[in-house]
């Protein structure tokens, strides 16, 4: 597929020639669910920012992304960034074979790639710290629940980015509330929201108080759930909030920061591969989003405490091993 075909999108025309050249290479859903819209939109602010030339292409199902992602290498971009686990699978074989052409992928470390090559860079999140503290908050308002502390979490695929946040809820919930029970589901989806919902629904019969969004737009299945039961809901990579007031808080990835970072270095002549730029909560790359208002002003001033405690080295959260590409 040739990048000025359809599903390829420029977002500026002409500019000069000493203008850098990036392009985006989206999952094969696109921009369909709410993480890879958050990438895409991320980007596109991105290459406003910084005044690059950039393009968005969004291959389809019925493409062998590894042909599509070959020819996309051979068209001389100065930068070709991509996400998904499709992206990363493809990456381990074009990648050596264009040693001269820079990669990166979001959202995952080079050392996922099935055969590493220098010319990728990797960015990952410690997205875990940003879960361990809203797993300590839906631990503690447990613990304030009549009957035994429960909370539950519908996740996607069990790929590093997932597996880090359940890992990361998962101790902070149970630092929160020693002995709660924490559900964990796969739906093995991203996309289909009824998938995540019937798992929400099975969590929520067993007594969960809170069900965490680990799966993108499948997950908002997980979330209406919630919303029906009466039952706090968390949400993930971006602000959720706006789903209703059922919304504890939500796990931020801090995309844009990642992006215009990217972008810049690319424009500055100083982008380098061969390692993983590392997004943490100590420098803004992850966090919690809004928390509800509902939270009493006393837990809010521990979740504070507790962060900077994260922050000073006093706790270690917890983090999921690689899973190879």
């Amino acid at each position: 597929m040739s990048s000025e075909q359809a599903g390829s999108t420029p977002l500026e025309d002409g500019g000069s020639a000493r203008t850098p050249r990036v392009i985006f290479v989206t999952d094969v859903n696109g921009c369909s669910d709410t993480f890879s819209q958050a990438v895409c939109d991320a980007f596109v602010r991105a290459v406003k920012r910084t005044g690059i030339r950039g393009r968005v292409v969004a291959p389809t199902a019925r493409e062998d992304i590894v042909d599509t992602l070959d020819l996309i290498a051979r068209q001389r971009y100065d930068l070709v960034i991509g996400t998904g686990q499709t992206f990363l699978s493809a990456l381990s074989k074009v990648a050596p074979a264009h040693p001269k052409v820079r990669f990166a992928i979001i959202d995952r470390s080079r050392t996922e790639m099935a055969k590493q090559s220098a010319n990728v860079q990797g960015t990952t999140f410690r997205s875990g710290e940003a879960a361990y503290l809203a797993g300590w908050l839906a631990g503690r308002l447990e613990r304030a629940r009549t009957g035994r502390d429960i909370v539950g979490i519908v996740a996607g695929f069990k790929i590093t980015p997932v597996e880090d946040l359940v890992v990361g809820f998962r101790a902070g919930a149970r630092r929160a509330a020693p002995g709660i029970k924490v559900l964990v589901d796969y739906s093995d989806d991203f996309v289909d929201p009824s998938k995540c919902a019937a798992l929400a629904r099975n969590q929520i019969a067993k007594g969960a108080g809170a069900l965490f969004n680990v799966a993108g737009g499948c997950g908002l299945g997980t979330l209406d759930e919630a919303r029906k039961a009466g039952v706090w809901g968390i949400g993930v990579d971006v602000d959720q909030s706006f789903l209703g007031s059922h919304i504890l808080t939500s796990v931020l990835k801090r995309l844009d920061i990642a992006m215009e970072m990217m972008l810049n270095r690319v424009r500055s002549g100083t982008f380098r591969t061969g390692s993983d730029t590392v997004l943490t909560l100590r420098g803004g790359g992850v966090g919690l989003g809004p928390i509800s208002a509902k939270v009493p002003a006393s837990l809010r001033k521990e979740i504070r405490a507790l962060q900077r405690r994260i922050l000073a080295g006093e706790i270690r959260v917890p983090r999921a091993a690689p899973t190879p590409g």
